[in-house]
């Protein structure tokens, strides 16, 4: 009986594999009939143009400063959600369900469509861009932060509530000093993660090296692309190796 429904299961996989190479019209054909234009763009693209070094330069830090103040404005929001979405800090378990569909709906829109959404709202730019990443970012922020808060060492908790003390002592005096630094990590961890995506919001027109990229692909001047890309691997590569210092620092 367990081999059958092994079989049956493995049958399933395979056919919900299938139904996806068909939709989403996966031909290999295509793939390696289009691998020699790769290489020729490849080609062109070398060297890299840094000739207008500054406006690229300034480009990054509008895509750096997208992903900081979204960051922030995540965390800000996500703030009191966490807490109404955690189950051991909640006023009330009838506020828990709510905000918890609230966080969900942040996190299942994409930073990209959000930023799409501003751009119509607010115009082209990158102050779009920060909204963007801010709303999407607070959902996942208040996510994570709602688990670590679930997680925390109930002993303390427990001891500051024997003493009298009120929901907003316990959660300032006994929960967050055990769980500040795993809180700091994750902010850190989103923080790195939107500046990797902010890089592709120009696309959508909210500012960014993403603009610079797409204008530059549009215009087919591979090597001012790959000199785009490359800064952008840097920078990325730099946000990722002082986040992950300061991560480390925090654990």
């Amino acid at each position: 009986m367990g081999g059958l429904r092994f079989a049956l299961a493995l049958a399933g996989i395979a056919a919900f594999y299938a139904a996806c190479l068909h939709v989403a019209e996966i031909d290999l054909g295509r793939l390696w009939a289009g691998l020699p234009r790769l290489a020729s763009w490849s080609a062109r693209a070398w060297p890299p143009d840094f000739s207008e070094f500054d406006t690229l330069m300034r480009r990054a830090a509008e895509t750096l400063a997208m992903a900081t103040l979204g960051t922030t404005l995540g965390a800000f929001i996500a703030v009191p959600i966490c807490f109404l979405a955690a189950r051991n800090t909640t006023p009330h378990p009838l506020l828990y369900v709510p905000a918890r569909f609230c966080l969900n709906v942040l996190r299942g829109i994409d930073s990209f469509v959000f930023a799409l959404l501003f751009v119509a709202a607010v115009g082209l730019g990158p102050f779009a861009g920060v909204l963007g990443v801010g709303l999407h970012s607070a959902g996942s922020i208040a996510k994570l932060w709602s688990e670590a808060i679930e997680t925390a060492e109930a002993g303390p908790i427990e001891a500051a509530i024997l003493t009298g003390a009120g929901r907003l002592k316990v959660i300032v005096y006994a929960l967050m000093p055990d769980v500040l630094p795993s809180l700091a990590s994750i902010l850190l961890y989103v923080w790195e993660f939107n500046v990797r995506a902010s890089t592709v919001l120009g696309i959508v027109g909210a500012g960014g090296i993403g603009q610079e990229l797409k204008n530059n692909i549009d215009l087919l001047d591979f090597p001012r692309v790959l000199a785009i890309l490359l800064i952008i691997l840097v920078m990325v590569t730099v946000i990722d190796q002082t986040s992950a210092w300061l991560r480390r620092r925090l654990s």
